[in-house]
């Protein structure tokens, strides 16, 4: 299977997504289609190819062009353009015309009342009408002919029809006017052109203001460089980006950008990281560190050997993961576009009804009232605010999102995490630095502390858990040469054995002592002194026999704490989840204001104090950057991983944080937050929007108030709510992060 996107041409409103998914599902070998009306694109995963699609596309009434990743946006940026400037046209004709006959119309300069005397004016009028509808609409026309022929329609039906119908009943007053009662000789020329009007302005400013939701993922293609100056040959040549292979040497001097991904094997450096991961102090790097493609070197000249390159580097992951999550749509905008796909033929149908109870209710003499009653209901009740309200929402989040380091994998997330009344935090490497230092070493059989640290670093020499690193690190500041381990085994989540020099010895916590029957209780006052220091007590016993402890301390991160404020602000509850010792879970959970804690759970548990907490009714997020996290981060409704951890744990989780702060988490879940308040404000002003329109636009307010709309102020008003609509899914480029 392979995973297209194509920009699609020609669709006018929300009821055109469902027709060409439809079209696209059609097709034999395409297992899932999603169109987005925000951004005019489909993503559509098939075996078919781009050229199958395409026919499927325009065998529906529409146009599509394959979007190549490489280039992708520049592509989109090209077609926009290109229709902007199509529209642009359209709007400047019809306004030339429009608009003299507006005021002829509205100043009576020619009566309206249509007379053998002013009927060649009229007849001049209207032809100067059905140019600008032919010209500027005539793609109202021919769109509403494709969805007829495939027994559909959309908004170009509805503004065909209405304006079509002012312009017919206009000319046949003007050319026949005896046909109709005094009256009744009114003319809508005014009307047609200028909702024609209405409409390309309207059309013109929402594409302007939906090209500013991208402005996020376009800034992330431009941290890609053009060129890379690379060492070859013992030479130092520029090249383009696209040459540069696998185990280069790259020269990056102080103020370039970084070309693609490797680690630095010569000099040292200052890299401003933060449109990458949000966090705006530079970091320093040194040989041996990893380089990201994208980021800046701010100061010392170094070179590099490339390791990630084209579409496998991390700014390339980040641009694909935000584009997937922009197209991706949440279940409230699946809901809205099965509305919008019935909406249309509902106000065809509330049309009809409104003409055959006016020209019932009053006959040949109210046919003016009938007419105008008609076209307002077809021309107001577009559904355009209703089909952008959700997708230019996300499109906006998702793209401030990744501003702020936190890459969301699909929309469905943001809905969801709006909706969280529980987070449950993994410690270390989450709540902790996850660099844990052996603090001290409590000898209890008069065992050299030397000699516990040897035999502890000897067991744990092939292990890569961070506790086994600490020992591992105390050995060598104690420069012990460590010997080597027979009989290995490994009891996960409690502890390991081996045999060394002739010796069985354990390592582990007190589960494994006791499984064991190794004696721990003499050491119990001294275990709960560590461990109410938050430090996690490692037991190490030789021959059966307890011979020491080792006290190991994992500091908190610095941020740790206003961020568990923060997310207790949110209205979450917040849990602390760790495989650690309940007193020292417990001492951790107090400094960072944590009252609820879940501890000694095993690796294989996490996943299932996930499903207990929704089982109890909790909406649950999960927080970890481990290999034991993974389960649990796909368990829970929204997985967030830190960056910092392994990729693993990323690919397990619905939102990555790319620094390894836990203020993302609640900058994450605040943003969620408001972009779910502002989809709502679009679908609320959009349903309130139609709901009180149509029913005034029918000529509710005539008989008591004697007001009818004008189909002109329809044509505006339909405009502007869609224009309104975006301009509001705009303000999320704006968000900013909690005060701190």
């Amino acid at each position: 299977m392979t995973t297209y996107r194509f920009s699609i041409g020609g669709m006018s409103c929300a009821g055109c997504v469902q027709t060409v998914e439809k079209s696209l599902r059609a097709v034999a070998q395409v297992q899932s289609a999603e169109v987005n009306f925000g951004d005019h694109t489909a993503t559509v995963v098939a075996t078919a190819t781009p050229e199958q699609i395409i026919q499927a596309v325009r065998a529906a009434g529409y146009d599509a062009a394959l979007l190549q990743s490489q280039n992708e946006e520049s592509q989109k940026e090209a077609l926009q353009r290109e229709e902007y400037q199509r529209r642009l046209r359209r709007m400047l004709a019809s306004i030339v015309i429009s608009v003299p006959v507006f005021i002829i119309s509205m100043f009576n300069i020619v009566p309206m009342m249509v007379t053998a005397d002013t009927q060649v004016a009229w007849a001049v009028i209207g032809l100067l009408s059905l140019f600008v509808m032919v010209y500027a609409g005539g793609h109202f026309y021919t769109g509403a002919w494709k969805q007829l022929q495939r027994g559909s329609s959309n908004m170009d039906t509805l503004v065909a029809i209405g304006t079509g119908a002012a312009w017919c009943y206009s000319i046949v007053v003007v050319l026949m006017p005896d046909l109709f009662p005094p009256a009744a000789r009114h003319v809508y020329f005014e009307a047609a052109v200028m909702i024609i009007t209405f409409v390309n302005i309207g059309s013109v400013l929402e594409l302007r203001a939906r090209g500013k939701t991208s402005e996020a993922i376009r800034r992330l293609i431009g941290l890609q460089p053009k060129t890379a100056r690379v060492v070859r040959d013992g030479k130092e040549q520029d090249v383009p980006i696209e040459t540069v292979g696998l185990q280069e040497t790259v020269r990056v001097r102080p103020g370039e950008r970084i070309a693609v991904d490797g680690v630095i094997i010569d000099g040292h450096a200052t890299i401003d990281e933060s449109m990458l991961t949000g966090e705006p102090f530079p970091v320093e790097k040194k040989t041996g560190d990893e380089v990201i493609a994208g980021t800046i070197n701010q100061a010392g000249s170094f070179l590099f050997q490339s390791k990630r390159i084209g579409a496998d580097t991390v700014l390339a992951q980040i641009i694909a993961m935000v584009r997937q999550a922009q197209a991706s749509k949440p279940a409230i905008a699946r809901i809205v576009d099965r509305v919008a796909a019935v909406f249309v033929p509902i106000v065809l149908v509330i049309a009809v009804l409104t003409f055959i109870v006016w020209y019932a209710a009053l006959g040949n003499a109210g046919i003016n009232l009938a007419v105008v009653a008609t076209v307002t209901v077809l021309i107001i009740a577009c559904p355009c605010a209703m089909g952008l309200a959700t997708p230019i929402s996300i499109i906006a989040a998702v793209g401030k999102a990744a501003e702020l380091g936190i890459l969301i994998r699909k929309g469905e997330s943001l809905q969801v995490a709006s909706q969280l009344n529980t987070i449950v935090l993994d410690k270390t490497g989450t709540l902790t630095e996850g660099k844990p230092s052996v603090a001290e070493i409590i000898s209890v059989a008069d065992a050299p502390t030397d000699q516990i640290i040897l035999l502890a670093a000897s067991l744990e020499q092939t292990s890569e858990h961070p506790l086994a690193l600490a020992v591992l690190q105390a050995a060598q500041q104690r420069q012990l040469k460590l010997t080597t381990v027979d009989n290995f085994r490994v009891q996960p989540g409690q502890g390991i054995s081996g045999v060394i020099a002739g010796q069985t010895i354990l390592l582990g916590n007190d589960t494994y002592m006791q499984a064991n029957k190794v004696a721990i209780e003499v050491t119990a006052q001294q275990v709960d002194a560590q461990r109410a220091l938050a430090r996690t007590v490692i037991y190490i016993a030789i021959d059966g026999k307890l011979g020491g402890l080792l006290a190991i301390v994992d500091q908190l991160k610095s941020d740790a704490i206003v961020a568990v404020k923060e997310l207790q602000q949110l209205g979450l509850q917040v849990y602390m989840l760790t495989g650690d010792h309940e007193h020292t879970a417990q001492a951790v959970a107090r400094q960072v204001g944590i009252h609820q804690v879940i501890a000694n759970v095993k690796p294989a548990e996490k996943a299932e104090e996930i499903l207990k907490l929704q089982q109890q009714q909790h909406i649950v997020a999960m927080v970890g950057d481990g290999i034991n996290d993974a389960a649990a981060l796909a368990r829970a409704d929204v997985g967030f991983a830190i960056g910092t951890g392994t990729d693993i744990a990323m690919e397990s989780a619905d939102i990555t944080l790319m620094r390894g702060s836990l203020l993302g988490v609640a900058d994450a879940i605040a943003l969620s937050k408001a972009t779910l308040r502002n989809i709502k404000q679009n679908l609320f002003g959009a349903f309130i929007y139609n709901t009180v329109s149509i029913p005034i636009a029918a000529g509710l307010l005539y008989p008591v108030f004697g007001i009818m709309l004008n189909p002109m102020i329809a044509g505006a008003a339909m405009a502007l709510s869609s224009v309104t609509v975006v301009s509001n899914a705009n303000r999320l480029r704006f968000f900013k992060s909690g005060k701190r």
